[in-house]
């Protein structure tokens, strides 16, 4: 993409990125894995390696992307020229290509209970049942699926400011209003306290290795790193932006999302006598319950749902963008075309996980069927590794002077804090990284 295609404003830019972090990662995605990996204790390992690990890594793809003015292989490339290294920047394009396939699969979900939400009778059924045999169902899951897609190539077909920065900044606040006014009821409800304490009291011993690994993965799917999204973003902002105040509040946002999610989930889980290891559909299954004991519930979840929809399509861009701006490298004329081909491929891609919870049930592969696989495969394996590499770039292989210019464009961060980052992405990040693998695997 060309440098005249960029954010409007930093505003603009958080948004986008945050919408990108948010998304599925924390609203759907944190409070099932909370729930399946102990609870208070996998949230205090997930603030851990977001702040310790996550916030450095969003760092460096931030001075990766906007130092190279680049999207993520010509970064790469520009930066490291004649080496292997924008394999790496492919890599991130590839892992967002089956990120997004089975993503996709979640927006359909959401698609599919938006317009179910508008029947009169919605709150008269076993919302359990209701979402299994809503998922098994071959037909409205893949049409949902397919709906999701057009959204999603639509906006990023049409670039950067008439697209999804436009799209960003009309419903992203909306979303926490909402949050709030469903945690209130959520925490009013019969033996709401008993999903708080699940939540936010930790018990150490219900985690194991791979818990940590979960915890470790959740924080790079949340904040959209490891796989160079935020290489291709970045690429975009100005030079008179600071990086380190994007990055702070982008982690913020992601934690008190993921917050806010767990306190709308958990008591409500507790007070009707669900498990909190649901799994995939705890979203699905607990909202609508609590929806139903509010006032207007159903007009409350029917806007909930519409905005729920759109943090998940913000994901969705920046899955669609890195692809199509790897594939286009500014030609703006040509975006609109690859858009459409590479978005309906992935569709294509994904069809075989949204029929995994129907019809392809049955096929598995170490006991998990097609949408748990490629689920492990991307947040478990694909996105620690890129992580990692990542951060052996920018420690090992970005020229330091031009680290450090980048770095410090646009704020007033000292040389210490450099070096403190510096630090943290030379030795830290990687050895947590590695320690976890090993540990996953079972070697100490």
């Amino acid at each position: 993409m060309n440098q005249q295609d960029q954010w409007t404003s930093k505003l603009a830019f958080i948004l986008a990125a945050a919408g990108s972090a948010i998304g599925l990662g924390a609203i759907w995605k944190f409070p099932y894995v909370a729930g399946t990996s102990g609870g208070g204790a996998f949230f205090i390992l997930f603030l851990l390696f977001t702040f310790l690990i996550g916030f450095p890594l969003l760092m460096a793809e931030f001075v990766i992307g906007r130092g190279a003015q680049k999207e993520a292989v010509s970064a790469y490339r520009k930066i490291a020229p004649g080496s292997a290294w924008p394999w790496l920047g492919r890599m991130g394009v590839a892992t967002a290509f089956i990120l997004l396939s089975f993503y996709s699969v979640i927006g359909g979900w959401i698609v599919l209970y938006l317009g179910k939400s508008f029947s009169g009778d919605f709150f008269n059924h076993d919302f359990s049942q209701m979402f299994g045999q809503s998922i098994s169902s071959t037909w409205p899951v893949l049409i949902s699926q397919f709906i999701f897609m057009m959204i999603t190539i639509f906006v990023v077909s049409r670039g950067i400011k008439n697209g999804i920065e436009k799209a960003n900044q009309i419903m992203m606040p909306a979303l926490f209003v909402l949050f709030a006014v469903l945690i209130i009821r959520s925490l009013t409800l019969d033996n709401a306290m008993e999903g708080v304490k699940f939540f936010l009291f930790p018990d150490f011993s219900k985690i194991g290795g791979d818990d940590i690994l979960f915890a470790l993965g959740q924080s790079f799917f949340s904040l959209s790193v490891g796989i160079s999204v935020m290489v291709t973003y970045s690429s975009y902002l100005s030079k008179k932006e600071s990086l380190t105040k994007s990055a702070t509040t982008i982690v913020l946002l992601n934690v008190l999302i993921s917050l806010l999610a767990g306190l709308a989930i958990f008591p409500g889980v507790f007070s009707l006598g669900l498990e909190p290891t649901e799994g995939p559909g705890l979203l699905f299954v607990v909202l609508p319950a609590v929806f139903d004991q509010i006032v207007f519930g159903q007009l409350f979840f029917i806007v909930f749902l519409a905005l729920f929809l759109f943090a998940t399509l913000t994901s969705a861009f920046s899955m669609l963008e890195i692809i199509v701006a790897s594939i286009t490298k500014g030609e703006l004329e040509n975006r609109a075309k690859w858009s459409w081909i590479i978005g309906i491929l992935i569709f294509a891609f994904g069809v075989p996980s949204t029929l995994s919870y129907g019809v392809w049930s049955d096929f598995t592969l170490f006991d998990k069927i097609i949408f748990d696989q490629l689920d492990y495969l991307v947040s478990n394996i694909l996105l620690p590794l890129g992580a990692l590499f990542i951060a052996l770039f920018v420690g090992y292989r970005y020229p330091r002077e031009m680290l450090l210019q980048e770095f410090r464009a646009g704020s007033s961060v000292s040389v210490k804090g450099f070096a403190l980052w510096l630090m943290l992405i030379r030795y830290v990040v990687p050895v947590v990284i590695i320690i976890v693998f090993i540990n996953m695997l079972g070697l100490f």
